[in-house]
């Protein structure tokens, strides 16, 4: 399960840098090679690299690539190591449930209510917002895999 779901993360951040990169030529091209500049490239880069940074997140977070002090870790013995990840990522858990799955749940159903819109691209803001929830999701998705690995060493 854990592999499928690097897979569909890496799929979508491969597309997602993909498009930001299109757009941001796109831009570029229209503005001096055109003399027109485009109206909607800027705001969406910035979509995308909400998208591309939080997935990009979790993403290393599950490859547990994200940044860390290693100071204690390498002065631990293997089992305290191994308790001390899993209290890591029950801490991350403990912030990744309220603040990013509920917290932004609670966001992206706000923008919707409001009915909240994008400047110049007119999509709702809870399309992008949704990044946040669904971030968190892997996020915490991750940690668990992460301790259920770390329990079963222990044994």
């Amino acid at each position: 399960m854990r592999k499928a779901l690097d897979i569909i993360l890496e799929r979508i951040l491969i597309m997602l840098m993909v498009l930001m990169v299109f757009d941001v030529v796109w831009q570029v091209a229209s503005r001096y090679l055109i003399g027109i500049p485009s109206t909607f490239t800027d705001e969406l880069a910035g979509f995308l690299l909400i998208w591309l940074g939080l997935l990009g997140a979790a993403y290393a977070s599950g490859k547990g690539q994200h940044l860390a002090i290693e100071l204690l870790p390498n002065k631990l013995n293997k089992i305290s190591r191994k308790k001390l990840d899993i209290f890591i990522n029950i801490t991350i858990i403990l912030f990744a449930l309220p603040v990013m799955i509920i917290g932004g749940a609670n966001l992206v159903f706000l923008t919707f209510l409001l009915e909240q819109k994008s400047a110049s691209l007119s999509i709702p803001l809870g399309y992008i917002y949704i990044c946040v929830p669904l971030s968190g999701l892997f996020i915490t998705t991750y940690s668990g895999f992460n301790i259920h690995a770390k329990l079963t060493e222990l044994k």
